[in-house]
């Protein structure tokens, strides 16, 4: 009985040897999927640390779809990815970093738009008139695609105190107010319309 369970044991040791392997066996097969999860996630890590800034323009006057495609022509100079949205007045500018927001926010100034920025870093410039009474001044660069930004214009214009009249009409690259008026004061009516521009040497 001592042989048999000798042979017994030998069998089983025998058995259970390529248990004892297998780990070892199935280990290299497991390494390459555990890298390449190990690699994506790293790289989806690392996406999302360079997610792009974003900033939003909202009072822009945006009457027609000349007036978008003006807009998104202006800011994506930049090459910033640019949303306009007509009904909401808004055009959100969205890129790697805030310079790039900026430079596209220029342009869009440039173009005659204007609006409030949802990040108080990302500046419009406001034209830098002179806050002095004159009698006649002429305005250029203010966006001025069809009858509807000539009515905004004339509007906004009009509601400054001292304004007599003003020559503004369908793309129209340069305008005269006169009357006895701040020039300043024109840009910032301009401004609060959702336009800009800016006096004319």
């Amino acid at each position: 009985s001592r042989n048999r369970q000798h042979h017994i044991n030998r069998a089983l040791e025998s058995a259970a040897l390529p248990r004892r392997q297998r780990p070892s066996s199935v280990q290299p097969n497991l390494a390459q999927p555990m890298k390449k999860l190990v690699l994506t996630l790293a790289l989806a890590l690392a996406a999302f640390a360079v997610r792009a800034e974003e900033v939003k323009l909202t009072g822009v006057h945006l009457c027609c779809g000349s007036c978008v495609k003006g807009a998104e022509k202006a800011a994506a100079k930049s090459g910033a990815t640019v949303t306009v949205d007509k009904d909401a007045g808004t055009v959100a500018i969205s890129a790697a970093n805030k310079a790039a927001i900026q430079q596209a926010v220029d342009g869009l100034v440039a173009a005659g738009y204007y609006g409030k920025s949802s990040d108080a870093s990302v500046k419009l410039n406001d034209g830098g008139a002179k806050d002095a009474k004159v009698a006649s001044a002429k305005f250029e660069g203010v966006h001025l695609c069809c009858a509807k930004c000539v009515t905004a214009v004339q509007k906004a214009v009009g509601s400054v105190p001292g304004v007599k009249a003003n020559t503004a009409e369908k793309n129209a690259k340069v305008f005269e107010v006169t009357g006895d008026f701040s020039p300043k004061a024109v840009l910032g009516a301009l401004q609060a319309a959702g336009l800009t521009g800016v006096v004319a040497k």
